[in-house]
């Protein structure tokens, strides 16, 4: 395994290496890496210096997540059959897209410093407060897919005003500046009608239906990220599984166009 961007593991940090190496692999999926082939667990071992166990943990929470796929006697590989996500964890829209293979990226509409008192209360802080808004298109190909709009608080995510979004991920910039990433959180997912602006953002015909995505996303508790996103409803479904003995989900579908 080509190991020249994979950066160490905090042993000083609260979060188990498990989690953080599941972090960083998921962070060097984002960036490209691992097309041609996924590293094995002993070179997943002698790179981050973790044990077995480890890194077996690791690449299993993956593999819950439909991103990689264990098979006898071939190993572990990028799952890109399917564009599916468990909603039970944190997923990455921008990973979504990469994995499939189409090319991707965004037109930023606003990298500003804001006031929103409705954000301000999701992250818990004063409607004065000031805040950062990452607001853009994203793009799948030359299809617009999403309207995707972030507040984070100013005095954790100023650095990211500097930061260029058209081509990369929310959290591995805010990672990248100021060493956080949201790792727990919840998301409400409903049907709606999209406003004008946001039907012409999506060329959208008069009634196609979107969903709205709402996203609060904390990290050690503390709020860091309100994020509404209007999906187009005709390259995403949900899906819903259950497993006797195992954890019902339900997973995100790309759908292709």
């Amino acid at each position: 395994m080509d190991s020249t961007d994979a950066r160490p593991l905090d042993r000083d940090s609260s979060l188990p290496l498990w989690e953080q190496l599941e972090h960083e692999l998921r962070r060097r999926m984002e960036a490209g890496e691992f097309h041609e082939r996924f590293p094995t667990d002993r070179e997943l071992i002698e790179t981050y210096g973790v044990s077995r166990h480890t890194a077996r943990h690791a690449v299993g929470r993956l593999g819950a997540d439909g991103i990689v796929r264990r098979s006898r006697g071939i190993g572990t590989s990028v799952d890109r059959s399917t564009f599916e996500r468990s909603l039970g964890s944190l997923y990455s829209l921008f990973q979504v897209v990469e994995e499939s293979g189409v090319p991707q990226h965004s037109v930023v509409r606003a990298l500003e410093i804001t006031t929103d008192a409705e954000a301000a209360d999701r992250l818990g802080l004063e409607p004065a407060d000031e805040l950062v808004l990452v607001d853009r298109v994203r793009y799948a190909g030359d299809e617009p897919l999403a309207v995707d709009r972030a507040w984070l608080p100013a005095s954790v995510a100023a650095p990211l005003l500097d930061a260029d979004f058209t081509h990369t991920s929310l959290y591995n910039q805010l990672e990248a500046a100021v060493g956080r990433r949201p790792n727990e959180g919840w998301e409400r997912i409903v049907p709606a009608m999209p406003t004008d602006e946001e039907r012409d953002c999506l060329d959208l015909d008069d009634g196609e239906a979107v969903f709205s995505i709402e996203r609060l996303g904390t990290f050690g508790g503390e709020p860091v990220e309100w994020r509404i996103t209007t999906i187009r409803g005709d390259r995403f479904t949900f899906v819903a599984d259950w497993t006797a003995g195992q954890r019902n989900e339900l997973r995100l579908q790309m759908v292709s166009g």
